[in-house]
């Protein structure tokens, strides 16, 4: 498990924001009550994702990426207790907006994680 603030254009719209708080996990360790509703699209770094949301508030619940298939990155305000999310690093920052103050702590990567 791990925790970091994405910058990515997708996660900004997703997000409505400018970034979006993810807890990284592996897909085994979720139990799903209720049935989210996906939307599958390529992002901008050209690998598939799916986007998960509750169908009855809209709320962003998940993000699945194809380039990760056993992991289940789950937002981090959708949690009972997202005071847990303590992020260790920025990714895609080269998509950050100018008004977003990161944490000077974290460590940075212009791009996303490689594989």
């Amino acid at each position: 498990m791990f925790f970091l603030n994405c910058h990515c254009r997708d996660c900004q719209r997703a997000s409505g924001s400018g970034y979006a708080a993810i807890v990284v996990v592996p897909r085994s360790a979720v139990t799903v009550t209720g049935e989210p509703r996906y939307y599958s699209l390529v992002a901008d770094n050209g690998h598939g994702i799916e986007r998960g949301f509750c169908p009855h508030c809209g709320n962003p619940l998940f993000v699945k990426p194809a380039r990760l298939p056993d992991s289940l990155g789950v937002h981090a305000a959708s949690l009972d207790d997202p005071t847990v999310h303590r992020p260790t690093i920025d990714i895609f920052t080269a998509s950050a907006q100018p008004w977003d103050h990161m944490n000077p702590d974290l460590k940075k990567l212009p791009q996303g994680p490689r594989r």
